[in-house]
């Protein structure tokens, strides 16, 4: 018998975004990543959002970001060079530049803008992301060319979701276009869940909001909730993530139990929790 050789393996691409600002997506994109690679998982954060708050957030400065996502999706520079270590085991980052602001306005001649990072990841076929178990896409507070890119080259796309009063204002805007991507460039994207974020307990409306999404999105919601935790805004000015600014944090105990939800779904072990 001939033996064929083994493809390599392929991590599972998720673009976490929401047009909306200030629903947590960046601080769940670098705390559902730190708690993924607590559980012993290999975590590539991808920061695509210009203003870049992930990287900083992850301890990588202006002056520390030398080879980045926008010379990843301008083809520059392969996703080796683009890699650094974060100070966690396990995880580490493709930084943003302040030049992907202007992406849109390079990429308008090409007819293939949308496909730039999945080319640049080249998924089963270059070893540098063949080393990750997760890939997570930061993607910037707006449906442009940036965030189309990220659903392109994903698997899934996780919606955070403020508990607030227009929480489900806006989100069929998103849906439409996670449609539209599944219809001309990417079918197999999934809906990775909808997590819902910044819950107040001492809030009825949070309550009665959760309540209303559930009802609405059923099993596309997670279990897990993050709640409002003073801890998980301040430790992006930590340059650490909420795990490692204060592990014992609410939080930090609702990012864990989130990255395990994730392992469970996808039939993953949790080596830390098993």
């Amino acid at each position: 018998m001939i033996d064929v050789p083994s493809s390599p393996p392929t991590p599972r691409v998720i673009a976490l975004a929401n047009q909306k600002g200030g629903v947590g997506k960046t601080t769940t994109t670098i705390n559902l990543g730190a708690a993924l690679a607590e559980q012993k998982q290999r975590v590539l954060l991808i920061d695509l959002d210009p203003q870049g708050n992930a990287s900083t957030g992850l301890g990588f400065f202006q002056g520390d970001r030398r080879t980045t996502a926008y010379d990843l999706l301008t083809l520059s520079a392969p996703l080796e060079r683009c890699i650094a270590a974060c100070r966690q085991e396990g995880l580490h980052l493709v930084a943003a530049s302040a030049d992907l602001a202007g992406l849109d306005t390079e990429l308008i001649d090409d007819p293939q803008r949308a496909q730039r990072l999945g080319r640049a990841l080249g998924r089963g076929h270059d070893a540098a992301v063949t080393r990750f178990d997760y890939v997570l896409l930061d993607c910037p507070p707006s449906l442009n060319i940036l965030t189309v890119n990220a659903m392109t080259a994903a698997d899934s796309v996780l919606v955070p979701l403020q508990c607030e009063f227009f929480a489900l204002e806006g989100l069929s805007q998103l849906l439409a276009t996670i449609k539209r991507v599944q219809q001309r460039l990417n079918p197999a994207l999934a809906m990775e869940g909808i997590l819902l974020t910044m819950y107040d307990r001492r809030n009825n409306l949070s309550a009665e909001v959760a309540m209303d999404v559930r009802e609405n999105l059923g099993r596309q919601v997670y279990d897990t909730i993050i709640p409002r935790n003073v801890r998980l805004s301040e430790a992006p000015s930590h340059a650490a993530p909420v795990l490692t600014y204060d592990r014992d944090s609410a939080g930090a105990l609702a990012y864990r139990k989130l990255a395990q939800e994730v392992l469970r779904r996808h039939g993953a072990a949790s080596m830390a929790g098993a």
